[in-house]
């Protein structure tokens, strides 16, 4: 991990997480790059868990196809640049998953769902974020949102605010902690400096081009984080064509999670739980419709504890 210091500031640092490459479950599924959680550093603000993926070329992964399978105690939030995915829910969603376009479910008891990228679609190119509910509300009831927030212009970027307020655009998709999520498209050459709450720590993640937040060079798939305190940051892009982020951000998550497989609980005995109840097929999660295939099993409990997970202590 690299660290920069923010000139005429004490201990406000970029830190640069780089991803892993992750198989998702399933026979056709794809890999991945994960940034979020790692051992450094496991949430952004409620932000607890960051896929990017692709550009993938279906006709040589295969594309999505991710069988039912369970969610609690978090929001799963799915961004596309390019492609459709087809999502289905245990609350009878049969919704669309497409470019510049929120899709946003709620499974704090307990949800499913399936998704599967489209028969049109010959490139996929996304990320899959998830954010973790706080303690009175990880019961929440299942709920979906979709929301196609309007692009708009700050100097030399495009910005699509999907969650919380950032240049004075609002999304209205609701969450149960302060969030942002915004994707900022950079011209090429181009810097842009955006006003942000000095209470929330945030994360840029690249997608393309060669950007430096705050000073600090990024390349392509790693995310940086600037820990609270920032009222600005500024984005530049070196490259020679547009270069495009997602910006998370959020005040920090005070809590420890439990966090194991698709499950975030607040112990050992919470997953252990939620597993059995999948695997017995119970209420909690509800079925899924219109799938042609099974349900994807749970894997093993490890034979140790689940330990709980929270960020460093900040200095």
């Amino acid at each position: 991990m690299d660290h920069t210091e923010v000139e005429g500031t004490a201990r406000v640092e970029v830190e640069v997480l780089t991803a892993r490459d992750v198989p998702l479950g399933g026979p056709r599924a794809m890999t991945v790059r994960r940034t979020l959680p790692q051992r450094s550093r496991t949430l952004i603000g409620a932000w607890c868990f960051a896929d990017h993926y692709g550009p993938d070329r279906v006709a040589d992964s295969g594309g999505m196809d991710v069988a039912p399978h369970p969610h609690t105690g978090l929001q799963t939030v799915s961004w596309l640049f390019r492609g459709e995915i087809e999502h289905r829910d245990s609350l009878g969603t049969h919704a669309f998953v497409r470019p510049g376009e929120i899709n946003l479910m709620t499974g704090g008891r307990g949800i499913s769902h399936t998704e599967v990228s489209t028969p049109a679609t010959t490139v996929l190119h996304g990320v899959q974020l998830w954010v973790a509910l706080p303690g009175e509300h990880r019961h929440a009831p299942r709920e979906f949102q979709h929301h196609a927030p309007r692009p708009f212009r700050v100097d030399g970027a495009e910005l699509r605010i999907f969650l919380g307020t950032l240049a004075g655009d609002t999304s209205p998709v609701r969450t149960f902690t302060p969030l942002l999520g915004a994707e900022v498209l950079i011209d090429a050459g181009a810097t842009v400096t955006l006003g942000v709450d000095p209470g929330f720590e945030h994360g840029l993640l690249v997608d393309e081009g060669d950007v430096r937040l705050d000073g600090t060079p990024l390349r392509p798939a790693e995310l940086g984080y600037a820990a609270p305190g920032r009222t600005t940051l500024t984005l530049t892009n070196d490259s020679g064509h547009p270069a495009r982020t997602v910006l998370l951000g959020g005040p920090p998550f005070e809590e420890e999670i439990v966090m194991w497989w698709n499950f975030i609980g607040r112990s050992h005995r919470d997953i252990a739980l939620a597993r059995e109840e999948w695997e017995r097929a119970s209420d909690r999660f509800g079925t899924v419709g219109g799938y042609p295939g099974e349900r994807l099993p749970a894997p093993a409990l490890p034979n140790a504890v689940i330990a709980p997970r929270k960020n460093p202590s900040r200095h």
